[in-house]
């Protein structure tokens, strides 16, 4: 199975690709909400997560607070390397229990920092989802309802798109100017042809 990853800097549109890729029939592996999913249900990790950051980033509940949360690690490098270094294997091995079960010929996988973590080494492929900042930020800005502040903040905690640009085999541009689908059904031939 030739296994695709889907980056793409906050607000890129990567998810509505992969929404796209899904109509087309391909799995696709949330990564971020795998990710949510498991903080929220993984005992082990809650442990974790609790050792590092202390109790009160979990509410009564036992849900993450994720704004008390983001507020740690996306302020601080270094609480964010520990976070990501607690969180990834977890949500790695979760990928891979997923991609065991594929029958697809291609699989896909979103993340938006899937470059910087340990799932790189697992994908064959990379598809950048390219748009211009500006319109990454309003949507980012309307999707989360966060401020323009907090948006710039995390995007100072994900590659370029010029990094990104480098370790693409395809890019997609979701701009004004290009209409999405025809872009994504030339992906899918190429990726076929692979």
């Amino acid at each position: 199975m030739l296994r695709v990853g889907v980056v793409g800097g906050i607000g890129s549109g990567k998810s509505s690709v992969c929404t796209l890729l899904e109509s087309m029939g391909y799995p696709v592996f949330y990564a971020d909400i795998e990710s949510k999913r498991l903080c929220d249900t993984s005992p082990d990790l809650r442990t974790a997560l609790i050792d590092a950051f202390g109790t009160h980033i979990y509410s009564d509940t036992g849900i993450l607070n994720r704004p008390v949360f983001a507020s740690i690690i996306f302020n601080n490098p270094q609480q964010l390397k520990l976070a990501n270094e607690i969180i990834h294997p977890e949500v790695r091995d979760e990928y891979l229990r997923w991609v065991s079960k594929q029958t697809t010929r291609i699989s896909f996988i979103e993340s938006a920092i899937l470059l910087q973590g340990i799932f790189y080494s697992e994908i064959d492929k990379i598809v950048l989802v390219r748009a211009p900042e500006q319109e990454r930020v309003q949507r980012a800005m309307k999707r989360g309802n966060i401020s323009e502040q907090v948006v710039f903040e995390r995007i100072k905690n994900q590659l370029t798109e010029e990094q990104m640009k480098e370790k693409a085999h395809f890019i997609i541009n979701n701009d004004e100017n290009e209409l999405i689908i025809p872009q994504i059904e030339l992906l899918v031939k190429e990726l076929t042809e692979i």
